[in-house]
């Protein structure tokens, strides 16, 4: 089994600044994808960032320019720096990754517990 540990949520004011990071760790041949996502009350989980090994980082619209996202594959941790924050980033932050146990498996979609972002002044 894998098991993703997130950590860095917290209160912050507007324009101020988070870094969130997500640990994998277990059975990990491999982790093709590691991502953020976020989920609002009473609003669908969205994507925020994803980024694949050797490929260049994917974000969606609303965070582009604001938020960055950085792995350290050694470690198999992700990170989200975000900066500018606004009220409206305020939400649970999921990391989510796909990961092969073992050589011959498939791939699999693991998700860690959440974070609280909360952007208020």
């Amino acid at each position: 089994q894998v098991q993703l540990v997130e950590s860095g949520g917290g209160l912050v004011q507007p324009g101020g600044s988070l870094r969130l990071s997500c640990a994998a760790s277990g059975t990990i041949f491999s982790i093709d994808v590691m991502g953020w996502y976020r989920q609002a009350p009473g609003k669908e989980r969205e994507r925020v960032a994803t980024i694949i090994s050797g490929n260049s980082p994917n974000y969606t619209d609303s965070v582009k320019g604001r938020f960055a996202i950085s792995r350290d594959n050694a470690k198999n941790t992700v990170y989200l720096q975000m900066n500018s924050l606004k009220p409206e980033d305020t939400a649970v932050y999921y990391c989510k990754a796909i990961v092969k146990t073992r050589t011959s498996s498939p791939r699999y979609i693991f998700w860690g517990q959440g974070t609280q972002v909360t952007v208020s002044s």
